[in-house]
């Protein structure tokens, strides 16, 4: 584990590469990774309105892309158990670098940069021992690793950066190796929690998945304006059994189950794709295999649910609303009580929309 000296030192490096900002290649809101009939992929920028404002060719499926805050850059992550990821340069397309995992890791195909933008975080599993780590790279040293620390638990899915600069982590809790592919090795064991870390590794919170439902992997997470973390869960346990999949976290090591309604709960096989905060106080979640989309208010209690044929990407969008993709190209509008359909495109749009802040 290194120094908080080795962390910080990113923080004071050399100054970022002049480039291009997010406004000028469109203005996007959203990033989202795609696939076109001919099989191809593709990095999507998207505008609140659902338009198009670049498509960059992708070498593989992509999963999620973690987004410059002020740059338009973004680093493509491979989908577990990958060993790559791609820094693109959103404005001519080019690939400006790949990242290399370690030897004895991999990653989960999802990281967040720091709120300057000069270090970015790839959760990773330690192949041999099953812990999740949090890979630190520099990007102002042209994204040269700096370190790693523990993520708290084991199969860091997803990593989230707080409005206070503080890191959210998802820990599914599952353990994987490379050997046996995408196999679930720990079922009866597993324990996934909400981690919280400081910028520079030491830990602040865990909220942990209650024993009765430790078989509840959490695997999406996204926050408000005010830190509440709203979290997705992907259940492994016995199928006739219909845990809460969404939960809020406000601090104090808890996660607050959200109210859904039961027969929604029965129709979605387990599977929160993606969730987001949205507004002032509202939350969303999707399901691809139930195709919904459900809405809640800052108590947890839902508030509105959508058919949507295998809706997955959500992310805030401008006025207050949530930006929503599907695999049948479409992009919608969400609010409260309603669902708009916006544009429809050539695509297949991914589980992710990743959300621009810059």
């Amino acid at each position: 584990m290194p120094s908080r000296r080795a962390f910080l030192a990113g923080l004071t490096s050399a100054s970022l590469t002049p480039t291009l900002g997010w406004a000028d290649v469109g203005n996007p809101v959203a990033l989202s990774a795609a696939m076109h009939p001919s099989g191809r992929y593709a990095l999507v920028g998207l505008t609140g309105a659902g338009d198009i404002t670049f498509q960059l060719p992708l070498p593989a499926r992509g999963h999620a892309a973690a987004a410059h805050p002020h740059i338009a850059e973004a680093v493509a992550i491979a989908r577990r158990p990958g060993t790559f990821a791609k820094v693109i340069d959103c404005g001519t397309g080019d690939v400006k670098q790949t990242l290399i995992s370690p030897k004895g890791r991999h990653f989960y195909g999802h990281a967040a940069f720091s709120s300057d933008g000069i270090l970015l975080f790839t959760p990773e599993n330690d192949i041999a021992t099953g812990a999740g780590r949090i890979g630190v790279w520099d990007r102002s040293a042209g994204y040269k690793r700096v370190g790693d620390v523990p993520s708290g638990g084991i199969g860091p899915h997803e990593i989230l950066r707080l409005p206070n600069g503080t890191l959210a982590v998802a820990n599914g809790g599952i353990r994987t190796h490379p050997d046996t592919g995408r196999d679930k090795l720990n079922l009866d064991t597993m324990r996934p929690n909400l981690t919280i870390l400081a910028p520079d590794g030491p830990h602040i919170d865990t909220a942990h998945v209650p024993d009765h439902t430790h078989q509840n992997s959490l695997r999406h997470i996204a926050a408000g304006p005010d830190g509440t973390v709203i979290c997705g869960f992907q259940w492994q346990g016995d199928p006739f059994d219909a845990p809460p999949l969404v939960a809020l976290y406000k601090g104090n090591g808890t996660l607050l189950p959200a109210d859904m309604d039961d027969a929604a709960l029965y129709g979605l096989d387990g599977y929160i794709g993606s969730v987001s905060a949205f507004g002032q106080g509202h939350y969303a979640a999707s399901s691809p295999r139930g195709n919904m989309a459900f809405t809640f208010d800052q108590s947890g209690q839902q508030t509105g649910a959508h058919k949507a044929t295998d809706v997955c990407g959500l992310c805030a969008a401008p006025g207050g609303t949530c930006l929503v993709t599907d695999g049948l190209g479409r992009v919608h509008s969400l609010a409260d009580t309603r669902l708009t359909l916006l544009k429809t495109h050539p695509l297949a749009f991914d589980n992710h929309l990743v959300a621009l802040t810059g």
